[in-house]
């Protein structure tokens, strides 16, 4: 089912929004100060392209630069980001069949707007570790 899933969200929206991730990511590259920014976005692009079977999990190691850098991120390209996705999200829910879309869109926010300091995980093996801390 989640491949399934993945599959119809690459063709409706996935692909637009991973594109998003990937021209900030290279931005963000060529700017050379930046780079851990860049990193975070092509991550992130990743997870926006096959986001089923997923989560994003915080990583207790981030500290203080984290929360710097997710400011900074967020004034410059995590709101038009979020943007995106809420755009994208609004078509979906208008099909029944793309309401699951849809909430996988709205996943997508809170790490778009602050993705330091995260980590995209496997949810059926990797995730129970997580929650066990």
């Amino acid at each position: 089912m989640k491949t399934l899933l993945n599959i119809i969200w690459v063709i409706f929206s996935g692909l637009w929004l991973a594109i998003g991730y990937y021209i900030a990511g290279i931005i963000c590259c060529i700017l050379i100060v930046t780079i851990p920014w860049g990193i975070a976005s092509f991550r992130i692009g990743n997870y926006a392209l096959w986001p089923f079977g997923r989560e994003v999990v915080e990583t207790r190691s981030a500290g203080i630069g984290a929360t710097l850098g997710n400011i900074i991120w967020l004034i410059v390209a995590g709101v038009w980001l979020a943007i995106g996705h809420v755009v994208t999200s609004i078509p979906l829910f208008l099909s029944i069949i793309g309401i699951p879309l849809g909430w996988a869109n709205l996943k997508l926010i809170p790490v778009s707007l602050m993705p330091l300091g995260k980590e995209i995980v496997d949810s059926n093996t990797v995730l129970p570790r997580y929650q066990q801390r």
